[in-house]
């Protein structure tokens, strides 16, 4: 759950880091095309502050976001005007309506063991009308992620964000501390902070919960051959 600070200046710091959101969209539009060359419905759960979805809305005649953060979901509603934004927790949320294309960017890994990540994949295949797709984006391995991890981000502009993390492991789950300062001239300098928990999840976890919901997982590259993406369809 983001705070409203860091909703806020999640982008900057993303943008930053070099995050291209249109170019992930069009890598994800392709690869729902190759599957269902008549996509034209796309649901982003969860669209944290529309950053792809905007880029979905170019791409198909209907997107929609489903987002548990308010703070977030103020983000997304003030840069998608006229898109449904709904309130939803991966692990259970239903819009009584299907999708031909269902995505979960850079999310999943929130979920907190295995059953809640078959809970998450089983409630995303749920909103897949007939010959859907879905596209999920994995986080690290269990054995390519070093405990300790310490990240620093300063963004400069209209408003300045300073950004540090610290990340400990305990087991397969990963404890981030955050601490936030965010500096423009209506309100100052504020200070805000949070600690919030991801899982590794293996390669071996993703297979079991894609099957769990009656889909294959096909293992393909994302955007700039940089990244990994789940694809999963009825099999």
């Amino acid at each position: 759950m983001y705070i409203r600070e860091l909703a806020e200046t999640y982008d900057d710091i993303y943008l930053a880091r070099g995050r291209d959101y249109a170019a992930e969209a069009a890598r994800v539009t392709e690869v729902v095309r190759e599957r269902n060359p008549g996509a034209a419905t796309l649901l982003d759960a969860p669209c944290g502050t529309g950053a792809h979805l905007r880029h979905f809305a170019e791409r198909f005649a209907h997107v929609e976001g489903v987002e548990l953060s308010s703070d977030m979901r103020g983000v997304a509603a003030r840069r998608l005007p006229g898109v449904t934004i709904s309130a939803g927790d991966l692990r259970g949320f239903s819009l009584g309506r299907r999708f031909d294309a269902v995505t979960c960017l850079f999310a999943i890994s929130h979920m907190a063991c295995q059953s809640e990540l078959e809970a998450a994949i089983g409630c995303l295949a749920g909103h897949l009308a007939p010959g859907g797709v879905l596209v999920v984006e994995p986080w690290w391995q269990p054995d390519g992620y070093a405990a300790g991890h310490v990240a620093g981000d300063l963004v400069n502009g209209p408003r300045t964000v300073a950004r540090v993390s610290h990340s400990t492991r305990e087991g397969r789950r990963v404890h981030t501390e955050v601490h936030c300062l965010v500096a423009d001239s209506e309100t100052g300098v504020r200070h805000a902070s949070e600690t919030f928990s991801l899982t590794l999840f293996s390669d071996a976890d993703y297979t079991a919960a894609f099957a769990a919901a009656g889909l294959g997982c096909e293992r393909v590259t994302g955007a700039g051959g940089n990244s990994r993406l789940l694809v999963g369809s009825p099999g």
